[in-house]
């Protein structure tokens, strides 16, 4: 495992981890921009899950590279799903800068988990 791998992998788990604690303490801007592209607090829950999930597969993808892979490829998606739905609310780029970042990271990884 190459250590830019490493780094990728371990900033991509710390901001899912973060966004998901944001979704699950109901900090209120995370209420809101979720509010905006018509996320509800159900979902919001099961949304935060799925980060929590993402960043374990990436923690254990480690010791197993097709769990790696596959965490990294499904947080690519969830962050251009976050990507198209700050699109679809017209949101300019203050909203979408995270969701681009996100899931460039998160694309990234998902490449070098695929070279290793």
């Amino acid at each position: 495992m190459s250590i830019v791998l490493v780094i990728a992998a371990v900033l991509l788990g710390i901001a899912a981890i973060g966004s998901a604690f944001g979704k699950l303490s109901r900090n209120p801007k995370v209420v809101e921009s979720m509010h905006s592209v018509g996320v509800t607090d159900p979902q919001m829950r099961g949304l935060a899950v799925l980060e929590i999930l993402g960043a374990l597969g990436l923690l254990l993808g480690i010791w197993l590279p097709w769990l790696g892979v596959l965490a990294a490829a499904c947080l690519t998606l969830y962050f251009l799903g976050a990507l198209i739905a700050h699109l679809r609310a017209k949101q300019g780029l203050k909203e979408t800068a995270a969701p681009i970042a996100l899931a460039l990271l998160a694309l990234i990884t998902t490449v070098l988990e695929l070279k290793r």
